[in-house]
């Protein structure tokens, strides 16, 4: 029998299992007409199964955790086919997603199962099911776009052998991490002496319900205007907008938002941009403290603009994944003590993965909408999932159901921020424009005066990363 041994991160992964919040990357992939599950099951076989790993399951000895070859492996198993009970409803995909989010994969076979759902909307829609220690969204991403028509199957790899060592994946290079200096110290300890970001209804005991939902998504070409006028990121604005959705959501609910900070764990890839396919986890995770407080769209947007440059050029996401790499080694109690403590000094974990720009065809077959939700560790009951494809931005909001049961009271608020950011654009002085990205502090001045101000340290609570 073939086996490699798991990766170090990869187990690490695997292990995060818990009741109330199951390490899966669920995705749903909206087809514009019907799809067989004949069909489909031969563009797995002939592309999605090229990737070793999809025929594999978790085997443990007292060598160690191995990845090995399922000799009883069925694509039955993994691909079914059902409909929903009402097959025009959106509400009851996203139900059937939910539920899904919170069944365990078979664990004595590969940790992936695909729904095809028949006769949706006149159409097929098709819901997946990975888990997080099988790969990242990085290289999930890869592995879909290779589904396509206009994709290839990856070309087949030798088989490595077996190793007795324990597996370290491929770590972020050393020298880099040696010459960072007192930036190196600071990182690693507001890692570590991180405070607890506010309390708010996103918190609290987790249950084994998960709620999710989706938008309407945004045009890219309006979101990148924006930047271009502002002098911000797409990821800024991106993160403002939710920010704004989350403060819109606790209003509308007679919360207090004044001083409300929200920690959110965000993934930063690691992977360089010619590196193969791989499949596996190359990630790590920097603390983002969004100012959910702050009212002033435009004052929201650059203080998230200013905290993400902060972020910028530091070590916290290799760290963090060298700190994954030691705990995937140690004892499970370690490893959840460890990771318990982190998130619980966080509400959400929020994730930003670019799509592809041009439709998704699979046999011919258009993929309307693409969405994924990104799973929660720990203590953590929130998750924010942002994809672009063809044209668009699509947010995606997965919550515990017992502390935020209409998550799509959130997803609605995305596109009112985004139109407040728009009409802060349409009402800038046109002299502004015309010289290329303006200055915030002037703009804040010529808008807003002294009111569009963040307020001081000392008025906000402390959430510090």
């Amino acid at each position: 029998m073939t086996r490699e041994r798991m990766s170090s991160v990869d187990h690490a992964w695997l292990r995060m299992d818990s009741p109330a919040n199951l390490m899966m990357i669920v995705g749903v992939w909206i087809f514009e007409a019907p799809m067989t599950r004949e069909a489909l099951a031969q563009r797995l076989r002939e592309r999605f199964l090229a990737f070793g790993r999809f025929r594999q399951r978790v085997s443990t000895d007292e060598q160690g955790i191995w990845w090995v070859d399922d000799d009883s492996f069925d694509l039955d198993r993994h691909l079914v086919a059902e409909r929903l009970a009402d097959p025009g409803s959106e509400r009851q995909l996203q139900k059937r997603a939910a539920d899904l989010a919170v069944r365990p994969l078979a664990p004595e076979h590969p940790l992936w199962q695909f729904h095809l759902v028949e006769d949706y909307r006149g159409a097929s829609a098709l819901i997946t099911r990975i888990h997080h220690c099988i790969a990242d969204g990085i290289a999930l991403v890869k592995v879909m776009l290779s589904m396509s028509d206009d994709g290839v199957a990856p070309a087949p790899r030798p088989r490595r052998r077996a190793r007795s060592r324990a597996a370290l994946p491929p770590m972020p290079p050393l020298d880099d991490l040696l010459s960072g200096g007192s930036r190196l110290v600071q990182d690693a300890l507001s890692i570590a002496l991180m405070n607890e970001d506010s309390r708010t209804r996103f918190k609290g005991p987790l249950g084994r319900r998960k709620a999710l939902a989706w938008n309407a998504p945004l045009p890219l070409a309006d979101v990148k205007a924006v930047c271009r006028a502002l002098g911000v990121s797409v990821n800024d604005v991106l993160l403002s907008c939710v920010a704004g959705a989350l403060r819109r959501y606790l209003v509308d609910r007679g919360d207090d938002t004044a001083g409300i900070e929200i920690r959110a764990m965000v993934p930063v890839n690691l992977r360089a941009p010619d590196d193969p396919p791989d499949l596996g986890n190359r990630f790590g995770l920097v603390p983002l403290v969004l100012p959910v407080g702050i009212a002033n769209p435009l004052a929201r947007l650059y203080e998230v603009r200013r905290r993400m440059g902060e972020l910028k050029g530091g070590f916290q996401a290799p760290l963090a994944y060298l700190l994954l790499a030691v705990l995937g080694q140690g004892p499970r109690a370690l490893q959840g003590g460890v990771l318990d403590y982190l998130a619980g000094k966080s509400t959400a974990v929020m994730t930003n993965v670019p799509g592809p720009a041009e439709p998704i065809r699979i046999l011919g077959n258009t993929v309307g909408r693409l969405m994924f939700w990104v799973p929660q560790s720990g203590p953590i009951g929130m998750g924010v999932s942002i994809l672009s494809y063809r044209g668009g931005v699509q947010f995606g909001v997965m919550t515990d159901a017992g502390l935020c049961p209409q998550p799509q009271r959130i997803i609605d608020g995305f596109a009112p921020e985004f139109e407040r950011l728009l009409l802060t654009l349409a009402l800038l002085p046109p002299e502004l424009l015309t010289k290329g990205a303006p200055d915030p502090d002037e703009l804040e001045h010529r808008l807003f005066g002294a009111a569009a101000a963040p307020a001081p340290l000392a008025r906000r609570r402390p959430a510090r990363r």
